[in-house]
């Protein structure tokens, strides 16, 4: 294929075009490439996620060196909302195609119905395996095929989590819904290596959430972690860009983040721990405005390891965690202005991990911490233990993840021996305990509800089946301690498994899809 041309298949038909320089060019030149068709209505999309029109060469450029170099366009008329739960939306080029579109939808759908109608419903009941009259039945038939044809054409185009839309405007409109994307879901044990993420982190502390990775309101995949001038680094997953940098955000350095959708408001939040001068800063990462600055919230002797958000009866608040060998801990909780709202008393054991967990149909709010020696939940309006988690022979619980999938809400959560251990979470019973490693285990990750990822000590990325409890394979790749792991859903890669070891490396693994 020549370098500057990309493939565009339209009714089965394979043919080269040159790269568009825009997205005017780009439906210019379906009109003019196929303005021989009566019907100018055209369906496509391409293997990419575009954030702004700047980026358009150069996604276009990595497309084709991927060989992905494929625009699909299909006749509008040949679209339906129910052909494909995957597909939730049309890529229409102008209003009056939108208008046209909906009218053509609107009186196939009439004509479905009129058909069905003048079926003679008593003698379908009577008859229902004898062949329906032959007009009717064909017209059926016909509406039939017309799916499966497009679903034939398009089954190898939608191979990304995100489509794109160009309406009348020229606006681009980013599919947000990822999770019913296709590629959710895929087996995991057909992970492999992707990349080497070629920045600048640290990371010298075996606390979980080192970094953290989500997707904002306004679409951008960030990555967001530090470095070892404590400077707070934002950066584009999909751009493979450095959006920000905040230098010096901390005195000292920065050993964790948590991320917040505050929907009330609707904005991104994160809070920015650092454990070496006991200090807690909340920025909006729109613009990265540090909204509160907590200092110095620490009682003598203790230790500021965690902090995580709650959200209860529309209050915004962040909890966190002094922990101390040899005084008394307690849980505090502030409000987004600063204010320490209330404090929790807890037990003299140092505490690693801080989270909460809301039972929906309970309508409670728990906060479930990892310390040393066992695990704890507490009911927030209480303000009390709710169940000790405790197995006699485990030391520090780095990492929990709470389960409400399935009929048993189930804690899980990994030690310092090597161990994952699953709980009921109200009753407090020990499901299942896994040997993983004889190592420590730190950050875990539930995986589509039936796998779970553990960063080890052995340098390791472990994959361990719940049902059976097995380790099913180690991913190599690291040169020091797997400390965190994070799951994304990347616009080209799909399901993806980002970690970071305590050297500060981070790497990229991907699902493969073998279908």
């Amino acid at each position: 294929m020549p370098e500057d041309n990309i493939s565009l298949i339209y009714n089965n038909i394979k043919r080269n075009i040159k790269i568009p320089n825009n997205y005017l060019e780009l439906q210019n030149l379906f009109l003019k490439e196929f303005n021989e068709n009566k019907n100018n209505k055209f369906s496509f999309s391409y293997i990419s996620y575009i954030d702004k029109e700047s980026d358009f060469t150069n996604i276009m450029k990595q497309i084709k060196e991927k060989s992905n170099s494929l625009i699909y366009v299909s006749l509008e008329n040949k679209i339906e909302d129910n052909i494909n739960n995957k597909i939730k939306k049309d890529y229409l080029l102008n209003k009056k195609i939108t208008n046209n579109y909906n009218k053509e939808l609107f009186n196939k759908e009439k004509e479905k119905e009129i058909i069905l109608k003048s079926i003679n419903i008593k003698e379908f009941k009577k008859f229902n395996n004898i062949q329906l009259n032959k007009e009717i039945k064909n017209k059926l038939e016909d509406i039939k095929n017309e799916e499966l044809k497009f679903n034939e054409i398009n089954k190898n185009n939608f191979i990304t989590n995100n489509n794109i839309e160009i309406n009348y405007n020229n606006q681009i409109i980013i599919n947000k819904d990822l999770k019913k994307d296709k590629f959710n879901n895929l087996n995991p044990e057909n992970i492999e290596f992707i990349i080497d993420l070629k920045i600048d982190s640290y990371c010298n502390i075996n606390l979980d959430n080192t970094f953290n990775v989500f997707k904002s309101i306004n679409n951008i995949l960030y990555l967001i972690y530090t470095n070892k001038n404590k400077s707070i680094i934002s950066y584009n997953l999909i751009d493979n860009k450095k959006i920000i940098e905040i230098k010096n955000a901390h005195n000292e350095h920065i050993t964790n983040f948590r991320y917040y959708l505050d929907k009330i408001n609707k904005r991104d939040l994160i809070i920015s721990i650092s454990k070496d001068d006991n200090n807690i800063k909340l920025w909006n990462i729109s613009n990265f405005e540090c909204l509160l600055d907590l200092k110095s919230i620490k009682y003598g002797g203790c230790f500021l390891d965690s902090a995580c958000f709650l959200n209860d009866n529309n209050q915004n608040y962040i909890i966190t965690n002094n922990s101390s060998y040899n005084g008394s801990e307690y849980i505090k909780i502030y409000d987004f202005k600063g204010n320490k709202i209330k404090e929790i008393k807890n037990s003299k054991n140092r505490t690693f991990f801080i989270d909460t967990y809301y039972d929906k149909k309970l309508y409670k709010n728990y906060i479930i911490t990892g310390n040393f020696g066992n695990c704890k939940s507490y009911n927030y309006k209480k303000n009390k233990i709710y169940k000790i988690y405790n197995d006699n022979d485990c030391n520090c619980h780095d990492s929990i993840i709470i389960n409400d999938k399935e009929e048993i809400i189930k804690l899980i959560e990994s030690s310092e021996d090597g161990n994952i251990r699953i709980w009921n979470f109200h009753s407090g019973e020990l499901i299942k305990k896994i040997k993983v490693s004889g190592k420590s285990l730190y950050s875990i990750i539930l995986w589509n509800n039936e796998y779970i990822f553990a960063g080890c000590e052995d340098e390791t990325i472990k994959l361990i089946n719940l049902k059976n409890g097995k380790v099913i394979k180690s991913l190599i790749g690291h040169n020091d301690f797997v400390i965190t792991l994070k799951k994304v859903i990347h616009p080209i890669y799909g399901e993806s498994l980002i970690s970071q070891s305590n050297d500060g490396k981070m790497k990229l693994w991907k699902i493969k899809n073998i279908n």
